[in-house]
């Protein structure tokens, strides 16, 4: 589900401070990035059997190399997703998602994209 209006989508902001700031908001990148992209996950339990959700930050590189660090970021909009063990994330318009957890998304989007801002080129 794409998770629209939070302020996220089209900032452009250098690596180093998007690895710090989505940190500090618990969005971990880990291994999940390649010489262009990054993608930053938030995890989220659930109650509901072999269940968790995952609120997703995605970008690109405008210029320079997330590798070698010194990559400019451009963000898409994020996306809530839904995990099923041991199949994986679908992200998809038609998933059920209750609607604490899509205001819970907005306000975590919306509190990140809102330090982010300080950071943009």
């Amino acid at each position: 589900m794409r998770i629209e209006n939070t302020g996220i989508d089209e900032l452009v902001i250098d690596l180093k401070p998007l690895d710090r700031v989505t940190g500090q908001h618990a969005f971990i990148r880990a291994g999940q990035w390649d010489y262009e992209r990054v993608t930053y996950d938030y995890k989220i339990g659930s109650n509901e059997k072999n269940i968790t959700y995952y609120i997703r930050v995605q970008g690109y590189a405008t210029t320079g190399d997330v590798d070698r660090g010194n990559a400019v970021i451009k963000l898409l909009t994020p996306l809530l997703g839904k995990h099923y063990y041991p199949h994986g994330i679908e992200y998809g318009e038609e998933e059920n998602f209750p609607e604490s957890l899509v205001e819970r998304a907005n306000t975590l989007l919306t509190s990140l994209a809102n330090e982010l801002k300080q950071h943009v080129k």
